[in-house]
């Protein structure tokens, strides 16, 4: 299992790679907890998945992303800003607290080669293709 957003003390868009578990699970990534559903857009390049999703108001600290074999979680929170009244919201469309959305990648990635940054709002996962298109030239025996 790959963890790419550890904890606040490390880089957010460097990869680290454990074959074990490293015994890291906030109280948030309690699986009995109610959550909302992120929405990801999945793209494929000749030589990479990408997998981009917004995530405002979201802090790197907040992130757990994983990979096991074809399948690519992602964890997080979204935090309220107690500063708001509660009491007297007008609106209330956008999700806040728990999200998460596992996907199964169309095929197998090069679990050294992925890159994860958080700018904007916006995540982007890089997932490097371990078959990559290649035209293969077939020669004819007559």
């Amino acid at each position: 299992m790959i963890n790419l957003f550890k904890n606040k003390h490390q880089k957010m868009n460097k990869v680290e790679t454990h074959e074990e578990d490293d015994g890291f699970s906030p109280e948030w990534l309690d699986d009995n907890l109610p959550e909302g559903q992120l929405l990801l857009d999945v793209y494929q390049t000749d030589d990479k998945i990408v997998v981009k999703s917004t995530m405002a108001g979201v802090s790197p600290e907040n992130l757990f992303i994983s990979l096991n074999h074809d399948m690519l979680t992602i964890k997080g929170r979204r935090e309220y800003d107690r500063s708001l009244n509660e009491s007297e919201p007008l609106m209330q469309e956008c999700y806040w607290g728990s999200f998460s959305r596992t996907v199964i990648l169309p095929e197998e990635v090069d679990s050294k080669k992925i890159d994860a940054v958080l700018e904007n709002g916006v995540l982007t996962i890089s997932l490097d293709r371990i078959y990559k298109s290649k035209e293969i030239k077939v020669k004819i025996k007559s």
